[in-house]
């Protein structure tokens, strides 16, 4: 028996924005294109934000010794500095894995990339996608939700 789609805010967000993608981007051209194009914006943009962080804290600041934190504990001041500062090399740190993940996923992406299929193949891209991803304002898919999740997608007619 198949398991019931989740019904959490998270999880109906990620269906809408897959079926959008899905009608908006209906061939295998289409869809190549689009991967890369997100796949070169996360790049570019966590790229970008970890080149700002290590310019304001460093490539890689040393932690402070143990007997200069208890010097400033007295006055109060920097209390939370030392544990920031760690999340920022955490982080930091965790962006440089993401860049080296994103680019080998680049070199993988460049492979599918290639391959071309011919129009017939784009067709049945087209049709399977208008199966997987149908209009959610057609009145036939409004009905069909309402009959399978019992919400009140239209108005009842008495």
């Amino acid at each position: 028996m198949p398991e019931e789609p989740c019904q959490c805010p998270d999880c109906q967000r990620f269906y809408r924005e897959h079926d959008r993608l899905i009608r908006e981007n209906p061939t295998l051209r289409q869809q190549q294109e689009l991967n890369w194009a997100a796949l070169q914006s996360f790049r570019t943009l966590a790229g970008r934000v970890l080149e700002e962080l290590q310019k304001q804290h460093g490539d890689s600041e040393p932690a402070p010794a143990p007997g200069l934190e208890t010097a400033g504990a007295g006055s109060g001041e920097g209390s939370g500095a030392p544990a920031e500062a760690d999340g920022i090399q955490q982080a930091m740190a965790d962006l440089e894995n993401i860049t080296a993940h994103l680019f080998s996923i680049e070199v993988l992406m460049e492979r599918i990339f290639d391959v071309r299929v011919p129009e017939q193949v784009e067709q049945k891209f087209r049709e399977l996608a208008g199966e997987l991803a149908p209009d959610p304002l057609n009145a036939d898919r409004l009905r069909l939700n309402r009959l399978l999740h019992q919400t009140p997608d239209l108005p009842d007619r008495g």
